[in-house]
């Protein structure tokens, strides 16, 4: 995991006693509760909202050609709009034999985004002659948290393991079936959910982020 700085001023200086508020660039409550139970842990008195209280907000073209550059276009277009502090993630599966693809693009890698099902299978045929040593991947996640000032911070979390021939287990979403972590002989998909936020690289990522939270708007 890694730090990146950038950008001017800050979002100190308050003075009241409340909470100070961020939002989450995502309609996702799964990803709002965790980035909420990560920041109790590390009690970080940051209110997190997500973006179903600004409807007026729209979705955030992915244009950049990093999970970073990803990130921060998200976190500043919604630090923008909604005059707070924004968090954003981008993250991605990174298969080694196929040079670090589909990467940004693993969304969207059978040319339709969100279609985990042929996103899979596209994968699993281009890997298919790759021999087990060969067979190893990781997950990436960037997490950006952009000031309306235009402050910004990136961090980096990700998770190693291999990819596996067949899919199984019914849980997570995406690539989750045929990934097996690093020290694991079951796939992400086979974990309960408090297991694999434990070890994701999302996980790692936001909890990278939490002490920079403290830092900037506790």
């Amino acid at each position: 995991m890694n730090e990146r700085t950038g950008g001017h001023g800050g979002y100190g200086g308050r003075e009241d006693t409340a909470p100070a508020r961020a939002v989450l660039a995502t309609r996702n409550g799964g990803k709002i509760t965790e980035l909420r139970r990560i920041l109790a842990e590390a009690a970080v008195p940051v209110e997190i909202v997500g973006l179903e209280e600004f409807p007026e907000i729209g979705d955030v073209p992915e244009t950049g050609l990093t999970f970073a550059e990803n990130a921060l276009l998200k976190a500043h277009a919604v630090a923008r709009a909604s005059g707070l502090p924004a968090i954003a993630d981008d993250s991605g599966l990174c298969v080694d034999a196929l040079n670090g693809m589909p990467g940004i693009f693993s969304a969207r890698w059978s040319g339709t985004h969100g279609d985990d099902k042929a996103n899979l299978d596209l994968l699993l045929a281009q890997v298919s002659d790759v021999p087990e040593p060969h067979r190893g991947a990781h997950f990436a996640c960037a997490a950006a948290l952009a000031l309306p000032s235009g402050e910004e911070r990136v961090t980096e979390g990700a998770l190693r393991g291999v990819i596996i021939r067949a899919p199984r287990g019914t849980g997570g979403f995406g690539y989750d079936p045929i990934f097996v972590p690093e020290g694991e002989h079951r796939t992400t998909a086979e974990l309960a959910p408090a297991e694999k936020d434990a070890i994701s690289h999302r996980g790692r990522a936001f909890r990278a982020l939490a002490p920079i939270l403290a830092e900037l708007l506790g």
